[in-house]
């Protein structure tokens, strides 16, 4: 058993209200020298047998389907 690990992030194109919101709060909590904040998601998934590239692919398949949308957002795929 193998675990690979999706990051989405949205494209650096798209605005990002929460990412925004938590990098203007951070001075007010004493962490200066922060200028951007991206909010994005992880889903860890894990699958039968080694985490070859046909199990990678399947992965990017489940990704560019169900975990992300590829209009706003993008994904890197990455074995655990």
């Amino acid at each position: 058993m193998a675990r690979v690990v999706v990051d989405v992030m949205l494209k650096p194109e798209i605005l990002d209200p929460q990412g925004r919101a938590i990098a203007q709060k951070l001075p007010q909590l004493g962490f200066d020298g922060v200028t951007a904040v991206r909010q994005g998601k992880r889903f860890e998934v894990e699958i039968d047998g080694e985490a070859d590239e046909a199990a990678l692919d399947r992965v990017r398949k489940i990704a560019e389907t169900m975990l992300a949308n590829p209009v706003i957002e993008t994904f890197d795929v990455r074995v655990l």
